[in-house]
């Protein structure tokens, strides 16, 4: 699993997949359809096999479609890439960028799982918060590859073509700079967030296997909406407006496609879904 198959919230993992979730979504035009998947970054072993959702859609499709290429960023030369543009030089850390009540925080949080502060001192905020979510969810058993991942290997098996909405560099440098004109925001919601994993987790299930989009909102966009606007921002409507163009471009041609990205793409009020149907098109769980 790399650090770009999750940040913040997105990398919660909603337990207990296998049941037979609405997790899919048709999307039609007058002459031609796709299907949309949420997509869980990082699973337990216990998530396996996959609600038959995903297959069914796998199996209809021509092509599948990912957030970003998901064979180039597992890549080594991306990850060193990756590494090189998210660790500070010229003597710069973290002490120096962040507020001094989010660095005690951090520290605090840091030492309370053992891990000294000094071992994330040259890290840019966006990296300690994707490494700080990435160590909740493997302590909580969240240790086996995502929904992602899993239809990506199944694609390259059966010689099925994959494309992207972003490509590794566009997603790179999002991520680079996620949180750059709030860096202390940034800390504190990952904080927060990594905090109440272990006891939001049953919510953000119960909502994902109902299939009830505003109760996921509920349980994890609103809050987040409210205290972290820009993240949000940056975060989830700013790429949900890129993808549009794309999206709807793939309900014009004759392939169908199966598209994965991160659930939260697929909930709240700038949600691709809710775009979807504002501009038309029909939407309905597989």
């Amino acid at each position: 699993m790399t650090l770009f198959k999750r940040y913040s919230l997105l990398l919660l993992a909603f337990t207990a997949l296998h049941t037979q979730a609405a997790s899919v979504w048709k999307v039609s035009s007058a002459q031609h359809t796709l299907y949309i998947g949420g997509t869980i970054h990082i699973l337990s072993p216990d998530d396996y096999p996959l609600p038959s959702d995903y297959d069914k859609a796998f199996n209809k499709a021509d092509k599948l479609v990912f957030e970003t290429d998901i064979v180039a960023v597992n890549s080594i030369e991306f990850q060193q890439k990756m590494m090189a543009q998210m660790v500070y030089a010229g003597g710069t850390t973290l002490d120096k960028v962040l507020k001094p009540e989010t660095y005690a925080a951090l520290k605090q949080h840091l030492a309370a799982r053992n891990v000294p502060i000094e071992a994330m001192a040259q890290l840019k905020p966006a990296l300690v918060a994707l490494t700080l979510s990435v160590m909740e969810l493997q302590a909580l058993g969240f240790t086996s590859e995502g929904v992602d991942q899993f239809y990506s290997n199944k694609a390259t098996a059966q010689n099925k073509p994959q494309a992207w909405l972003e490509t590794p560099d566009e997603q790179l440098a999002f991520i680079v700079n996620l949180g750059k004109d709030d860096e202390s925001g940034m800390i504190d919601y990952a904080i927060k967030d990594v905090e109440q994993m272990p006891e939001v987790i049953n919510a953000l299930r119960s909502s994902w296997l109902e299939g009830d989009m505003s109760a996921l909102a509920a349980a994890t966009i609103d809050e987040f909406k409210a205290n972290y606007p820009q993240i949000y921002q940056d975060l989830l409507v700013s790429r949900n407006l890129l993808w549009m163009p794309q999206i709807i471009k793939m309900l014009n041609d004759k392939p169908v496609e199966f598209i994965l990205v991160g659930a939260m793409h697929l909930a709240g009020p700038d949600s691709v879904l809710g775009k979807l149907e504002a501009q038309g098109y029909k939407v309905e769980k597989l």
